[in-house]
């Protein structure tokens, strides 16, 4: 199996009362020995890769504001992930980093040139996790009025993805000659001009950079609408879902797996990754406390707000699904709305009540854990998992001393690396 782990810049990820716990590192959101460390300690543990979820901006939905998110520490970027990579690159060899970058925003020699450089002071381990954005507070910082419907979207971005291709494969991968005696350094016939055009973007081009080791990066992405993963079946090699249960992760996994097939490409071109957090203990029991304590260090404000957030409406104005739906325009992440309404389905609870529930948590010895991710895996549910963190770096810490040992012993999980790129390492676990 394939493991990736989910990380912000910053203390909080998806569970909004992790920051409180006394074990959550604050003080070092700022250094670089935060970055450096848990790239080593993922390593260490031999996941395939790290990345980073971001928003441009502060999220200020729930309330109308960002005071409640501010507040009670919400899932914030405090820095740019794209500054920490270099420093989690240059104390590993191995593991792959993954940025967030919008294809809504952005234009695609940007996009191009930011990565390419990346990818190569990295040795080919970068990947992007191509988002479309979600939220009208990151167009509004990006001069727009609001965020265009999804399918617009998602047309600009078949568009994007087309011309950073086309400016990554700008240079032949002998172009650089370097011959002191001749006095050629760069043959100019290798280089070319990109001249892409269509209808959303247009870019002359080449790059500067010269052709990457992995050429372009490893695409990531997390569409779950219809049109997501259609796009995910055209262009993603990994993919980040979130569905409630085994069930629901079968059916996504098929479905896009589906679309693989129709759009003539290999299945296992595509690796499908649900994501999960871990309580690990022992001992059953104190897993147990240790979930208990972590429970109650949640607001429930916080956990509405994170939601609020994430599914592009206020849940403290809007109760009910046709409400929510009405407010919500052209907002929100298609993955995190259906996983509420799988559980509300599911477990006969009200819309309010599955939205201001917590995302469950994975909770047990390293072996119960071990059994609940073989019996994901060996059922054709996915190809791997997405770790996001509680408290940081600790439950990444004690995944890999307890939980990847299992793993290990199983035989589902690697001991060493095969590749020197994350492109290799994905083809060959």
């Amino acid at each position: 199996m394939h493991l990736v782990a989910y990380l912000k810049t910053g203390p909080t990820a998806n569970h909004p009362g992790a920051w409180r716990h006394p074990e959550a590192a604050l003080d070092d959101i700022f250094s670089p020995q935060r970055y450096e460390h848990i790239a080593r300690v993922l390593e260490d543990a031999r996941f395939d890769a790290c990345f980073y979820a971001d928003t441009f901006g502060l999220p200020d939905i729930h309330g109308g504001n960002f005071d409640a998110y501010l507040k009670r520490g919400g899932q914030i970027s405090y820095l740019d992930p794209l500054v920490v990579m270099p420093l989690m690159a240059r104390v590993t060899k191995h593991l792959g980093l993954g940025a967030t970058l919008s294809t809504t925003f952005m234009h695609p020699y940007y996009l191009a040139r930011t990565l390419a450089s990346l990818d190569m002071i990295t040795g080919g381990r970068m990947a992007w996790n191509i988002v479309t954005s979600a939220t009208n507070l990151e167009a509004k910082n990006f001069g727009q009025d609001g965020i265009p419907a999804k399918d617009e979207r998602y047309d600009r971005a078949d568009e994007v993805l087309a011309a950073c291709i086309a400016l990554w494969e700008s240079w032949d991968a002998d172009a650089m000659v370097k011959d002191r005696e001749a006095g050629i350094f760069i043959d100019p016939s290798k280089v070319r001009y990109t001249n892409f055009e269509g209808k959303w973007v247009k870019t002359r081009g080449p790059l500067t950079i010269p052709r990457t080791p992995q050429v372009r990066p490893v695409f990531m992405q997390a569409g779950s609408s219809d049109r997501g993963r259609d796009f995910a079946a055209q262009w993603a090699e990994l993919i980040f879902c979130t569905p409630h249960s085994k069930a629901d992760t079968i059916a996504f996994y098929n479905d896009v797996k589906a679309r693989m097939t129709r759009l003539g490409r290999a299945p296992d071109a595509c690796k499908i990754l649900p994501s999960f957090a871990v309580v690990v203990g022992e001992t059953m029991q104190i897993a147990q406390e240790k979930y208990a304590h972590l429970q109650s260090l949640i607001d429930p404000e916080a956990q509405l707000m994170l939601n609020s957030s994430l599914m592009g409406a206020d849940l403290s104005r809007h109760r009910d699904v046709a409400s929510f739906a009405a407010a919500q325009g052209n907002q929100g992440i298609s993955g995190s709305i259906d996983r509420v309404m799988q559980l509300m389905q599911q477990e006969g609870i009200s819309f309010t009540e599955a939205a201001s529930k917590p995302r469950g948590l994975l909770v047990g010895t390293p072996q119960s854990i071990a059994d609940e991710l073989e019996d994901f895996f060996t059922a054709g549910a996915c190809d791997g998992f997405i770790i996001w963190p509680t408290i940081h770096p600790r439950m990444f810490e004690d995944f890999g001393r307890m939980v990847v040992p299992e793993l290990q012993k199983r035989g589902l999980f690697r001991k060493e690396y095969a590749g020197t790129t994350l492109r290799e390492n994905l083809a060959n676990p």
